[in-house]
């Protein structure tokens, strides 16, 4: 697990002092690669490398890694699962290696197969290859979107940057920083940055499962993996439960068994929840890591005695930490500077402090994320008896009856269920999070910054793609394409990264999307529950309670400290700030924080404004860097 560096000049040539300058973005990421170094240097192109020494820990590990003639230079960040097959295949084609790297498979392999190469690895990854000859950039990003790749040719002469984070661009003597307005309007809403473009003007996120060409500043993107449901196979499956249930469990034990891979110590993530229990029987590591709340012992946001019995039942050496109002208070700051964009995910918080926790011990850590979106285990993917049997009325009556109830600023649960009647998936679910209604936004956000798409914009083209599938198969298929790339896996990789500690997901697995790929509707999400196949798989290596336990997320008492000092005042005094009076009505953004303070919950309202201007601070305000800003607010 690394971090990388890298831009191509423009107009204007190499800078003069370039060395100086590659060495200062590199340090912004030094968290990515505490180990070691290296760096690439010529009058086109310069590339930078932070390493974390996971898999081969000689410096025959180090990057950046050349081809056989010297022609190619490859950066590397995440891991590749499948390297040793790899490796055998190309040396039975003459190959010959210098390391036992799964990086110097990768290079290889682009020298055997080019872009070929990508669609082979099973793992996790963001790859750049400058092709001294040609002088052209590829860039490839994993199948899920695990680990980061941004780019942009923002710049005063064209120069086109890369990397690992955002950050690394700012001092880039010609990278012109500027916020990217248009992605107010959807963050306000999704709660994250739903865009390829990131919240810096001209800064894209290569997308996942996609590789790119760029030459003389112009990119060429190509997807290189589909994923969808294959519906044809579940229409023709006669596989019972059972059947897929021992796939589901010889899968996942495979995929944990591979993700274990490294020459340093693995631990694992643990809460109360079936997603890293699983893993963590798979696993069997020596170390399992929780966090809970002080003041919140045994309360809906401690999972700390749960995970603690399953530590002791597996034969974990298990450590808790309890995380202070103050400790959070403190640090958040830092936690939002680390994302790059702002993101008003509650569960970032623990994440940050759980991820420091490992850190301590561990280079390496098992998690759980994506079981959710791959086996169908949010609440809101459940299949409703009652509204199902409502849906078969005819039309016009469910029409009818909605009209009878008048719409409200809030409907209550009545008026809700009957607009649910009347219109389709694709104009009541937009994802896992909402946090100001779209209608809102439009009164809380100045006229001139609503320039940013509407949220069907947004979605509609996702959905687009997968007209004709069960309403289940939209809804996983929206998230896998929008959720899963701009929150989950982004505040994960940020959140671990800033603590020097590589995360690895084993549900987000090639072999175990292959299983999702045909599994039927009702074996992932019934009237009875979530996960079913998952969960009955689980029960072969897990005590039933454990396989059984509704998802309850990583929930915190932020909602709560919200209302008092010393979140309050600060809020209050950031509400009241030029850039909220600029960006906002303040007078409903004060109003919000008054309703959440006297008992209403608005908190997840408050919170999404309060990151932001946090982000805000962080980098146009504080951080200077040897960009050029320009003022979008102007």
């Amino acid at each position: 697990m690394c971090g990388f560096i890298g831009y191509i000049n423009g107009s204007d040539g190499p800078l003069s002092d370039a060395s100086i300058v590659l060495k200062d973005m590199m340090e912004r990421i030094r968290h990515r690669g505490p180990d070691s170094d290296g760096t690439f240097e010529s009058d086109a192109a310069m590339l930078g490398f932070r390493r974390l020494s996971i898999i081969d820990l000689t410096t025959a590990g180090d990057q950046p890694l050349y081809s056989t003639t010297g022609r190619y230079v490859m950066l590397f960040n995440g891991e590749v699962y499948n390297y040793r097959l790899l490796r055998k295949e190309l040396e039975e084609m003459g190959y010959t290696f210098k390391s036992h790297t799964d990086s110097e498979v990768i290079i290889r392999g682009f020298e055997a197969w080019q872009e070929q190469i990508i669609e082979r690895l099973r793992g996790m990854f963001a790859i750049a290859i400058w092709d001294t000859e040609e002088e052209k950039l590829f860039l490839a990003r994993d199948m899920f979107g695990i680990k980061p790749l941004y780019y942009s040719n923002h710049t005063t002469d064209g120069s086109f940057l890369f990397g690992s984070e955002i950050k690394s661009f700012l001092d880039h003597p010609r990278f012109i920083k500027e916020m990217n307005v248009d992605a107010l309007r959807p963050y306000l809403t999704f709660q994250y940055n739903p865009l390829d473009e990131s919240f810096f003007k001209g800064v894209y996120k290569l997308k996942p499962a996609h590789y790119a060409w760029v030459k003389n500043g112009e990119v060429t993107e190509h997807a290189y993996y589909t994923k969808r449901f294959d519906t044809k196979a579940m229409k023709n499956s006669r596989d019972s439960l059972e059947t897929y249930v021992e796939h589901t469990k010889r899968i996942m034990a495979e995929s944990v068994e591979a993700h274990k891979i490294s020459d340093v110590q693995v631990g694992c993530f643990l809460s109360g929840g079936v997603d890293s229990s699983l893993i963590t029987a798979l696993a069997k590591p020596e170390r399992t890591y929780s966090v809970g709340f002080e003041g919140h012992h045994d309360d809906q946001f401690d999972e700390i005695p749960y995970a603690s019995v399953l530590a002791e039942q597996l034969g974990t050496h298990h450590t808790n930490y309890f995380v202070s109002e103050q400790e959070t208070f403190d640090n958040l700051a830092h936690i939002i500077y680390m994302l790059d964009e702002p993101d008003a995910n509650y569960s970032i918080l623990p994440l940050y402090f759980l991820n420091r926790l490992a850190a301590q011990d561990v280079k390496v850590v098992l998690s759980g994320e994506g079981a959710d979106e791959l086996f169908a285990g949010y609440q809101w993917y459940y299949p409703s008896k009652l509204a199902d049997n409502y849906r078969k009325v005819p039309k016009p009556i469910r029409q009818f009856l909605n009209m009878l109830v008048p719409d409200r600023d809030k409907p209550g649960r009545l008026k809700s269920f009957l607009i649910r009647g009347v219109t389709g998936i694709e104009d009541r679910f937009i994802g896992h999070a909402i946090s100001w209604p779209e209608d809102e936004v439009e009164k809380l956000l100045k006229p001139q910054y609503m320039t940013g798409p509407s949220v069907k914009e947004v979605t509609y083209p996702v959905y687009a793609e997968v007209q004709g599938q069960t309403d289940l198969q939209k809804m996983q298929y929206l998230d896998w394409h929008l959720w899963m790339p701009g929150d989950i896996l982004l505040k994960a990789d940020k959140m671990s990264m800033a603590n020097s500690l590589e995360l690895r997901v084993p549900f987000l697995d090639r072999k175990v999307f292959e299983l999702i790929e045909g599994l039927p509707d009702q074996y992932r999400a019934s009237y009875d529950g979530s996960k079913i196949a998952l969960r009955e798989a689980a029960k072969e290596v897990l005590p039933e309670e454990w396989a059984k336990r509704p998802k309850a997320g990583f929930l915190t008492p932020l909602r709560e400290w919200m209302r008092r000092d010393p979140f309050y005042s600060a809020i209050k005094t950031a509400f009241q700030s030029d850039i909220a009076k600029q960006l906002f009505d303040t007078d409903q953004l004060l109003s919000a924080l008054e309703r959440h303070k006297n008992g209403e919950d608005l908190g997840h309202w408050v919170y999404t404004v309060y990151a932001l201007l946090l982000w805000y601070q962080d980098y146009f305000v504080e951080d200077k860097g040897r960009c050029q800003t320009v003022d979008a607010l102007a």
